[in-house]
């Protein structure tokens, strides 16, 4: 039957063609496919309980009962007078096939009990046949599902009914034995189901509870960032642009003071609001503009000039581009270091230090200590922090601490893999080191 048929066709076709697709399922594709029963999880509930040397033999108990189950068989056809031999070994053989061939036993079994009937003495069902068909139902089944366990059953009281010339009685006690016996496995093999799938659920609900708890908490550290720091941020570059007009006849240079200050709030206030977004949600996608790299480090040395601090700028090696996670954070870092040298070292010089080697990047900010009246700003040394956990994710290396002269150094190597290495640029060249100096913006 079509599947356009299936559809179009009464419920009862419906379900007797749902039937007989379980059955070929079940029980006739793939009957040779090997299915060896693994052993026991060392871990379940009662042999985790045991000592670790008993383990190792215990999580192959249902092998050796399949095996015992099996023995048994064989001594109960023993018992015949007649074809002993073969009475014990032929209906034995399915049981010990379950352990391998779970569907080829059961259709074995079926073929043992025919091959009994005829030479026993017994009937269809002789003691060992009888024995082999109920222990192989019960594997079978455990093996399965509940589904194959029912067409296993249905099948076996139909031979038997047609082997017997249509008299029920016959097989009724393999039919009423067996019956129970899958109804025991069928109730266990539900309840395992039903045990499994709410470790599922249980294990879901946990994760979804612990991604929600942490989006809350990430909600709540952007909104005080954005309450706190984004308030400041834009107080200050309020007062930066109005505050030219508070003077009469300002300075050029004073209105250019107030302009960088606003630019560089303005800028913070970005950078702080693109930060927000990636903490708010966590699906959140980054904007398309570009991030800064070392080609851009002229920018922020200048920017860092026109507060004050006096920067000097010294490349050694052939420039080159280099990845862009290392552009990024070997720029983050000048930035954070010249930033510190702004708040602890006011009045200070700052030397920025970049050597371009085969293996990698070298670079290195130093400070002097402070000059003049305005005092350091404390911190809680969270920008060290940052920048440790930068070099640590590209696998370099870091040093800072106050140098002999009461300044500070800032010293990290970021490698780079030689597969990594692009070409050079810039009009520094390939083929030559070379050494750039710049202070104060002029070369």
């Amino acid at each position: 039957m079509t599947e356009t048929q299936t559809k179009t066709s009464s419920p009862e076709l419906r379900a007797a063609a749902g039937a007989i697709d379980g059955l070929r399922n079940d029980l006739l594709r793939d009957v040779l496919a090997y299915r060896p029963l693994p052993p026991m999880n060392p871990d379940g509930r009662l042999i985790r309980r045991l000592p670790e040397g008993m383990r190792k033999t215990v999580v192959w108990a249902p092998h050796a009962l399949v095996l015992f189950a099996a023995f048994l068989v064989m001594m109960a056809g023993f018992a015949e007078w007649e074809y002993r031999l073969l009475m014990g070994l032929v209906p034995a053989i399915p049981v010990a096939m379950t352990l391998v061939r779970p569907v080829a036993a059961f259709w074995a079994s079926m073929v043992a009990t025919v091959f009994c009937g005829v030479l026993g003495s017994e009937g269809l069902w002789g003691p060992s046949a009888f024995m082999a068909q109920v222990v192989v139902l019960v594997v079978v089944a455990a093996r399965t599902r509940p589904r194959t366990a029912a067409w296993m059953w249905l099948l076996t009281l139909l031979f038997g009914m047609l082997l017997e010339g249509g008299d029920p009685m016959i097989t009724a006690p393999v039919a009423i034995l067996s019956a129970f016996a899958l109804l025991v496995v069928a109730v266990v093999q539900i309840r395992r189901d039903a045990e499994r799938e709410v470790t599922v659920q249980r294990t879901v609900t946990a994760v979804e509870r612990d991604r929600r708890t942490l989006l809350e908490e990430r909600t709540t550290i952007a909104r005080e960032l954005h309450d706190v720091v984004a308030h400041h941020m834009s107080v200050v570059a309020i007062q930066a642009e109005a505050a030219p007009y508070r003077v009469e006849n300002p300075p050029p240079e004073l209105e250019q003071a107030f302009v960088t200050i606003r630019e560089n709030a303005v800028a913070a206030l970005t950078e702080l609001r693109r930060v927000l977004g990636v903490v708010r949600a966590e699906d959140y996608e980054a904007p398309d503009a570009p991030q800064p790299t070392l080609a851009v480090l002229d920018v922020l040395l200048d920017n860092v000039r026109e507060t004050g601090l006096e920067t000097e700028k010294v490349v050694t090696g052939a420039v080159r581009e280099l990845p862009q996670g290392v552009e990024l954070s070997a720029y983050r870092i000048v930035q954070e270091a010249l930033s510190n040298s702004l708040r602890h070292a006011p009045g200070s010089s700052a030397r920025v230090e970049l050597g371009y080697v085969l293996g990698g990047l070298g670079l290195r900010v130093v400070n002097g200590p402070p000059k003049g009246l305005v005092k350091p700003v404390p911190g809680a040394g969270h920008g060290i922090t940052g920048m440790r956990e930068r070099v640590a994710m590209l696998n370099g290396e870091m040093t800072a601490g106050a140098t002999a002269d009461g300044g500070y150094e800032v010293a990290v190597f970021l490698p780079v893999p030689p597969a990594e290495q692009p070409e050079p640029r810039g009009t520094a060249g390939a083929d030559a080191d070379t050494v750039v100096v710049e202070r104060d913006g002029r070369a």
